[in-house]
């Protein structure tokens, strides 16, 4: 297995550079954030949310891109996600002149259909995100090139890039916690980090209703989930599989799950304290420091990643409500 070393991570950087933003941070500093936080030294947020396309996704799209050669950009390139990676995947493929085909579940968010096809992208609707998935999986032979969402050195390398630059912004950072769908984010950060700051903590954290990373940890192998039941679909991932969880058992130290709830209740603290309108995946890491990793943190400087911001207000209000009730 090739794990991307810093020489590799920081060339990738170089490619993005003047393409992808350098998303900020923020200390969570503010009096507003008083007996909120965890009682640890620091909390820093990167804004990643901000990224080209609206989240972390896109750094490793336009590395797959860029990967082409020029029968396959000809050809055009299938991809299935969520929403996310789907619209990262438009992004990049509008940016390099390539035509994408995007399969999603019925149930996303209609305003990830629109955007991606407002970037040019053809997009298919199928019942399940398995039944995108396996759609995807398919069409490996029908001519297009599959862009797997999580599973590919391009794909961790992107996320690497958000691990190099996050500390490099924040060096004094020494946990970070970082949500996972398929192992993507994770594994690309986590191996930036421990290769920058080998004695930093890197804990992911998943939904319990989409735990594929959380049972394959337990297990020692990636493992297909038997059905998704979670909020935050862009975590929602139906299977680890062996790359992205490779590099993950390597170097993550630990995996906590969240309720629906409490991805909830981080949303509305975003909203409350920063106005930022976070999806559930987004708000996944603070719903962690605020839940099961409270009491573990006394004495640390945490970073947390805000990753993407996908979700029409009508959504939002509807998860909002749920949270009312």
């Amino acid at each position: 297995m090739s794990i991307p070393n810093l020489s590799a991570i920081d060339t990738a950087a170089k490619q993005l550079d003047g393409v992808l933003l350098k998303t900020p941070i923020l200390p969570l500093a503010a009096a507003r954030w008083e007996n909120v936080l965890p009682d640890c030294a620091s909390v820093t947020v990167k804004l990643e949310l901000f990224q080209q396309a609206g989240s972390f996704k896109a750094r490793g799209a336009y590395l797959g891109i860029l990967q082409l050669d020029a029968d396959q950009r000809a050809a055009g390139v299938v991809a299935a996600s969520g929403g996310n990676h789907a619209l990262a995947v438009s992004w990049a493929a509008k940016a390099a002149g390539v035509d994408a085909l995007i399969y999603m579940p019925r149930a996303v968010d209609p305003s990830r259909i629109t955007g991606c096809e407002a970037l040019g992208a053809t997009v298919q609707l199928y019942d399940t995100m398995a039944d995108a998935f396996a759609a995807m999986n398919a069409y490996a032979d029908g001519g297009r090139t599959l862009m797997h969402p999580f599973e590919g050195a391009h794909m961790t390398l992107g996320a690497a890039t958000c691990g190099l630059e996050y500390h490099r912004q924040a060096p004094q950072v020494d946990t970070h916690v970082v949500p996972i769908g398929g192992g993507g984010l994770i594994s690309g950060m986590a191996c930036a980090i421990k290769q920058l700051k080998p004695t930093a903590m890197v804990i992911g954290v998943e939904p319990f209703g989409a735990d594929s990373m959380y049972q394959s940890f337990a297990k020692g192998a990636p493992t297909t989930l038997e059905h998704i039941d979670t909020i935050a679909d862009s975590l929602g991932a139906p299977y680890a599989m062996p790359y992205s969880y490779g590099i993950a058992a390597k170097y993550v130290d630990r995996i906590v799950r969240v309720a629906d709830d409490e991805m909830l209740r981080a949303m509305n603290h975003y909203q409350r304290n920063l106005r930022i309108t976070a999806e559930p995946a987004c708000a996944a890491s603070l719903a962690a420091i605020l839940g099961p990793l409270r009491d573990d943190l006394q004495g640390r400087h945490v970073g947390i990643i805000a990753c993407g911001s996908n979700i029409s207000l009508t959504r939002y209000a509807e998860l909002m409500g749920e949270l009312a009730q």
